[in-house]
């Protein structure tokens, strides 16, 4: 029977969607670097290598359009970063997310320029004149690039947060669960031995 719940689900997509050591050295634009990019210390699982490998994939799916996953695993050698973690990262940039994601980019550099934003009045008469590549390029362009780098920076902070927050938080949920199976493990031999429990008769 399958488990149901967020947990299993999201472990079934990670299994899914997660690069592999295989695609990687398969990828030609890779090959240059696929023996330093499949290094073993870029692949382990550390509480410094999982923050920084989410943190990249944030960087590189908001700030590269294209190519993320190959831009994450070559920046990911100068920051020792984990190859799997950036690269799954960068699904958060999807085609349902893309158009949101690009309102927000264009709303953050509208408001870090101090500008008004565009009405549709404004992109009206601009297509009316014949100048509306200039306007998208000037009144949209601009704004939206600012944003993403903006959103970029902004976002690979929050995600070097959160994923070093998890982790700690799972490790000490580990310990936490050994500690309790060692402790009823303890009291079951104990109690399979015959030794006395809690209850004592003078």
């Amino acid at each position: 029977m399958a488990e149901r719940g967020v947990f299993p689900r999201f472990r079934a997509w990670v299994d899914r969607n997660l690069p592999t050591r295989e695609s990687f050295e398969s990828n030609r634009w890779l090959k240059p670097l696929g023996h330093r990019i499949l290094h073993p210390a870029l692949w382990r699982m550390t509480r410094r290598s999982i923050p920084r490998g989410v943190a990249l994939g944030m960087f590189t799916g908001i700030l590269i359009p294209m190519g993320q996953i190959p831009a994450s695993a070559v920046l990911a050698l100068p920051l020792r970063a984990n190859v799997p973690a950036a690269a799954l990262t960068t699904f958060f940039t999807n085609p349902l997310t893309t158009p949101l994601l690009f309102i927000l980019y264009y709303k953050v550099g509208v408001w870090s320029l101090g500008l008004g934003g565009t009405t549709a009045a404004v992109a009206k008469t601009a297509a009316a004149d014949g100048g509306w590549l200039h306007w998208l390029a000037a009144d949209v362009g601009i704004p939206t690039a600012v944003g993403m780098l903006i959103c970029s920076i902004l976002g690979a902070a929050l995600g070097y947060l959160i994923s070093a927050l998890g982790w700690r938080l799972w490790i000490a949920h580990k310990w936490n669960k050994r500690l309790r199976d060692r402790a009823a493990h303890e009291a079951g031999a104990g109690a399979a031995h015959g030794e006395p429990g809690q209850i004592r008769v003078d």
